[in-house]
């Protein structure tokens, strides 16, 4: 006799469940999916212990007819498909007619159906995979399933389940996925009788966003649309300053299926990329919309998994829509700006400094007047004027004690700013110019002052002169993107943060972040083209590895030469700089190169010109920039405020991190309790 033979149907469903049937949340996965497949506009879900004693998934879908609910538990029934051409165009969330057999092979499962309005319905109960009840009932259209005592009859299984908490965390978040997937059904989700998670079926996806993650967040997420010929993208986005720890806030829905695609998530961090610090990742929530026959779901048992035909194409919509999405946005966080937006109007205001309208960009760094025709004017502009005399209490205050009464229009601004400017000595040499320190002005900015100029002069400067950063009004400013703010300079704080205003309160400026990002479009500009910059050297340089980075990086000399590095091979272990881009920060150029060639070896197989471009241009950015406790004078200031403002992307610098924070008026005012709202 041989040793081979067919499995009994029942030891065969337990096998199988093993591969559908991994935990509770595989059981709630199934029986909603189910649910969405029948049509159905309420789904109801409760557990109990974390799914293991009860699951009960209640809908008012089509339902199931009285002489299909047996066969329905047979393995490899279903009414999804029926040909083979059918496995290239699913529609439907299930399909494989595997998931009802398994979980009833392994709990004792109920299931009442009813396909028509009249009452009628029909009931099964199977414990253990064999049926034990099957009798006509009474039912509203729909159907119940309840699943008792999961994994009872297989202790194995039982044994490795985790903490009740655990497997109540992998059900909620795939409520919450398959809720935010389909916004149209309202879903209600109960553990031990407790609501967990209810939406209103509205069809607003914003509303879920809201039930889930909370109302606050779904205030300051950003809609996304876009479509081409094969693909359609709706959803929403968090802005920068809203991230999470981990990947976990992605939810990526493709023809209603919710579904972990690393390709989408390397689309989104790329399109966040710089924008995000290092390890936070964004809020997304993406709808993906295609004709079934370019996506293969038949991947995995779970059905988590897909792949898709177009997948280029793809990532370059999502990454090509997001980035369109942030560019339209200011991205300066301010006190919980993040989380809680600020009120739109408060109750009372304080009556506040009007300050002058700036002149026309070509004007932007010519020194403000007050208008002498308009003097007495409702409308004129009138700096405040200084009326009580301050007392120093002891001898530190006299260092920084405003000087004597004196009209605010006779003061300049550095004298205003007398705090900041008398603890920040001058430095010996500007230091903001472009990182090749020639001392060229950009487009449409006016030549640095002469040496020996009095910036004290009234006039040349008075205490509200026109912004030192200012671009084109929104109306003017290109795809409706939001203009970096017209910001006044004020001084320095500990030698780290530029302190500046505008006529919607205080900003503050790291002035290293500041200088990178400055520095990374300049850099990242110039290794597009480096072969045009390189220098020959009359004394290489000498990078030294061990002999197994030697030989990896021998097969890794053409990228240095894109890079415009002229590297050669010098011995075993040795590698000859012959020449290099003549803009790299001087100085910093030999471990620079080294970081290069650690960064080549370190990302071998997945490095190219393109992601070696962006590493260096960030290397070079961070070498040539600024530090902590650089102390400024005003010009120096100004000046990198003015090439601040002519970056393309302002506002983080290229590791993530927010370059500029907002404080409001109101907010000040609400801190100083001139507004009680």
């Amino acid at each position: 006799m041989g040793k081979i033979k067919v499995l009994d149907e029942q030891l065969a469903n337990q096998i199988a469940a093993g591969e559908v049937v991994e935990r509770p949340a595989s059981v709630v996965k199934e029986l909603v999916e189910n649910a969405v497949d029948a049509g159905s506009t309420t789904i109801d879900i409760s557990i109990e212990e974390g799914g293991l004693t009860l699951i009960k998934v209640i809908d008012n879908g089509y339902g199931i007819e009285a002489s299909d609910i047996v066969t329905a538990f047979q393995r490899h029934a279903t009414s999804k498909i029926s040909t083979s051409s059918d496995l290239f165009r699913i529609a439907s969330l299930g399909f494989r007619g595997e998931a009802l057999p398994s979980i009833a092979a392994v709990s004792r499962l109920q299931c009442t159906s009813s396909d028509t309005s009249s009452g009628l319905a029909r009931r099964i109960v199977i414990e253990g995979g064999k049926v034990a009840v099957d009798e006509p009932a009474n039912a509203p259209q729909g159907t119940e399933m309840t699943v008792r005592d999961l994994f009872y009859n297989t202790p194995a299984r039982l044994k490795y389940m985790k903490a009740i908490q655990t497997e109540l965390g992998h059900i909620s978040d795939y409520i919450n996925r398959i809720a935010l997937a389909h916004p149209g059904i309202a879903f209600t989700f109960k553990h031990n009788g407790n609501v967990l998670l209810r939406t209103l079926g509205s069809g607003d996806r914003l509303q879920v966003i809201a039930a889930v993650y909370g109302s606050n967040t779904a205030k300051v997420m950003l809609p996304i649309e876009a479509e081409t010929s094969d693909y359609e993208l709706r959803g929403y986005i968090s802005k920068p300053e809203l991230t999470r720890a981990n990947r976990n806030g992605i939810t990526a829905v493709v023809n209603g299926r919710y579904i972990r695609s690393h390709t989408i998530n390397q689309s989104l961090l790329q399109a966040y990329h710089t924008l995000l610090p290092i390890n936070r990742y964004p809020l997304v929530i993406l709808e993906l919309g295609m004709h079934p026959s370019l996506l293969d779901v038949n991947v995995h048992p779970s059905k988590m998994e897909v792949r898709f035909s177009k997948e280029p194409e793809l990532r370059t919509m999502i990454e090509d829509a997001v980035k369109a999405v942030l560019g339209k946005q200011r991205h300066i966080p301010g006190p919980e700006s993040s989380i809680k937006p600020e009120r739109s109007k408060p109750l009372f205001v304080q009556d506040a400094i009007s300050f002058h309208r700036p002149e026309p960009i070509a004007e932007a760094f010519k020194p403000f007047q007050p208008s002498q025709t308009n003097k007495g004017t409702s409308s004129s502009y009138k700096p405040p004027v200084i009326e009580r005399e301050y007392v120093p209490r002891n001898a530190a205050e006299k260092l920084y004690a405003p000087p004597a009464p004196v009209d605010a229009e006779k003061m300049s601004v550095r004298e205003a700013s007398g705090a900041w400017e008398q603890a920040a000595p001058a430095a010996s040499e500007l230091i903001l110019l472009e990182p090749d320190q020639k001392n060229e002005p950009l487009a449409g900015e006016a030549p640095p002052a002469e040496a020996g100029a009095k910036a004290d002069s009234p006039s040349e400067a008075s205490l509200y002169e026109a912004p030192v950063a200012q671009l084109p009004s929104d109306e003017d400013t290109p795809n409706g993107e939001l203009a970096f703010p017209e910001l006044y300079w004020i001084g320095q704080h500990h030698g780290t943060y530029i302190v500046a205003q505008s006529e919607d309160g205080l900003y503050l400026i790291d002035q290293h972040a500041a200088h990178e990002r400055i520095n990374y479009e300049y850099y990242y500009q110039k290794f597009g083209n480096p072969q045009a910059a390189s220098q020959q050297l009359l004394v290489p340089l000498t990078l030294e590895f061990t002999t197994g980075e030697a030989s990896q990086l021998r097969e890794l000399i053409p990228l240095f030469t894109q890079a415009g590095v002229e590297l050669e091979p010098f011995g075993a272990q040795t590698f000859l700089v012959r020449s290099y881009p003549e803009w790299m920060p001087q100085g910093e150029e030999q471990s620079l190169l080294e970081e290069m060639a650690e960064l080549l070896i370190a990302e071998r197989k997945s490095i190219d010109i393109g992601k070696l471009r962006e590493k260096a241009a960030i290397m070079c950015s961070c070498k040539a920039s600024i530090k902590a406790n650089d102390r400024m004078n005003r010009e120096e200031g100004e000046t990198l405020l003015a090439r601040l403002a002519n970056c393309k992307q302002p506002y983080t610098c290229p590791h993530g991190r927010p370059i500029i924070v907002h404080l409001s008026t109101y907010q000040l005012e609400k801190m100083f309790k001139r507004v009680m709202s």
